[in-house]
């Protein structure tokens, strides 16, 4: 059995996403056996670091969004495309806060009814619901933050609970949603006590994971100030305050869940093209003299 995440971006805000200071495009989650492959939050910056890894997001089976805000959605519709081959075959599932997929209170709808429409199914979630997400069991978690939809994630890995918690303020009724995690993903936007409304800091993040204590936590959703201060030294103050192994996210970042918790590096090829990629226009649409391509 298979639990991979690779973080195809570990930047999260406005400024961080208008800069691209860190890539804000999301986690890319390979499960299961046969391996399936999930895409969370494919924000800017998703479809770049898709390329830089050879990753073809054809064989992306699902699109999970935590919320409207376009940090975490603004690549959403290519990477549906992508997973539909182009919007050619009727593949794969959606499955986002009802902000985005039915819009709500001004926010949303974040995908047009044409992205809506290409997948098999498109699923909206709430907090308290259990999805069955290409044979992933992923328990739906409450959140507080500015999208009143936003959610977080429980994914049951045979290897124990991963979860992400997504953009939210702390208080100890949303920590012991994860309690029992054995990884904590979670979304750290400022440093020290930075407090900014509906979002967490390094001093709200120490509390959240003394009281979680997972075997692992990463702190992700890095903010500019955040970048500035050093992600690192940060995330040393979180371990060294609560005995967690605590390490700051890296963009294209890849997390081994297995017996072992592995963290590495996934490789890049910048600058290359993969002539297979060009997608092939299926038989019954093609005319004589029609190369195939689109």
């Amino acid at each position: 059995m298979t639990f991979r995440i690779t973080f195809l971006g570990t930047g999260g805000g406005r400024h961080t996403s208008m800069f691209q200071t860190r890539c804000t495009g999301g986690m890319l989650i390979e499960h299961g056996d046969p391996i399936m492959r999930m895409h969370v939050d494919p924000g800017p910056g998703a479809l770049t670091q898709m390329r830089r890894i050879r990753y073809d997001v054809g064989s992306t089976d699902s699109v999970v969004i935590s919320h409207a805000h376009p940090d975490h959605y603004s690549d959403g519709p290519c990477v549906i495309e992508g997973m539909t081959r182009g919007g050619w075959v009727k593949r794969g599932h959606l499955y986002g806060s009802p902000t985005v997929i039915e819009g709500e209170g001004g926010l949303g709808p974040c995908l047009s009814p044409y992205h809506l429409g290409l997948p098999i199914s498109s699923t909206a979630f709430r907090p308290g619901d259990v999805l069955d997400i290409d044979g992933q069991r992923v328990e739906i978690c409450r959140a507080r933050h500015s999208d009143p939809t936003n959610v977080g994630f429980r994914f049951d890995t045979p290897f124990g609970v991963v979860s992400y918690v997504s953009d939210t303020d702390y208080d100890e009724d949303i920590g012991r949603q994860y309690i029992g995690s054995r990884v904590l993903i979670l979304p750290v936007t400022t440093p020290h006590n930075n407090r900014i409304n509906y979002h967490m800091c390094t001093d709200t993040a120490i509390e959240m994971v003394d009281l979680v204590k997972p075997e692992l936590c990463i702190f992700t959703h890095l903010g500019i100030v955040m970048i500035e201060e050093g992600p690192d030294a940060q995330a040393e103050m979180c371990q060294d305050a609560t005995g967690v192994r605590t390490v700051a996210g890296k963009d294209l970042m890849v997390l081994d869940v297995g017996e072992d918790l592995e963290l590495s590096q996934a490789r890049t090829y910048d600058g290359e093209w993969i002539p297979e990629w060009a997608p092939k226009l299926p038989e019954k649409y093609r005319d004589d003299g029609q190369k195939g391509n689109f």
